[in-house]
């Protein structure tokens, strides 16, 4: 009988001790294989990502980004402009699993619905007031109006936008978790391809006429 107790108090030693230990093996990060691999941008790309410089020419400007400094041209239909700080304008982000874009907005600007199939995204306002919102698979919509040094964050994958509902100029960054987050616009997928989609189609995806289809198809002719 004491056996059997012995027994019992071992497997209850063991579980406490591996739930103990399961956070860290669960949250930590892989340890990474080398300090750094600065994208070598002039070199095939062999899988995913850029292949590493040689670790002799990495220089100190190779982590450093000035990208993002400047305003974008906003004096477009939709009023917007991202500058983007990924991999392919930032080389020392590769393998580092971040990116970063700025995005401004004029009065009454439009991030137009997109998604990121490879990030989620953080975005931090910085001027103004901008409505971010996105759309789950139930068709439900969630949004907010973030002013600024407030925070909203949009889930991989998923549809969102940004509208600037201030007076002024809005400005926001957008963090993710990737260095190359990839970016999809369903209007310009749709419309503005190359060859272009099937009439019928988008007719019968929109429940429209195709005279219809065809003056939005001509909207977005110069995209």
């Amino acid at each position: 009988m004491a056996s059997a107790r012995y027994v019992t108090l071992q497997v209850v030693l063991l579980v406490a001790v591996a739930l103990a230990a399961a956070p860290w093996l669960v949250l930590s990060d892989p340890t990474p294989l080398q300090d750094f691999c600065v994208a070598d941008l002039k070199a095939a790309t062999a899988l995913d990502g850029f292949p590493c410089k040689p670790a002799a020419t990495v220089v100190d400007d190779d982590f450093f980004s000035a990208a993002i400094i400047s305003a974008g041209n906003t004096s477009n239909p939709f009023g917007v402009n991202s500058t983007r700080a990924t991999v392919a304008a930032f080389p020392g982000l590769n393998t580092l699993g971040l990116s970063i874009t700025r995005t401004d907005l004029a009065p009454g600007g439009l991030n137009p619905p997109h998604s990121h199939p490879r990030a989620s995204e953080l975005v931090l306002v910085l001027k103004g007031e901008v409505m971010v919102g996105f759309t789950s698979g139930l068709n439900r919509l969630y949004s907010k109006v973030v002013k600024e040094n407030e925070l909203f964050v949009v889930p991989r994958g998923l549809q969102h936008f940004q509208l600037n509902v201030g007076t002024g100029d809005a400005v926001f960054m957008a963090m993710f978790d990737a260095q190359s987050p990839g970016v999809v616009t369903p209007t310009f997928s749709l419309f503005a391809t190359k060859p272009a989609v099937p009439m019928e189609v988008l007719a019968k995806t929109f429940l429209m006429g195709e005279d219809e289809v065809d003056v939005i198809k001509s909207r977005f002719a110069g995209f």
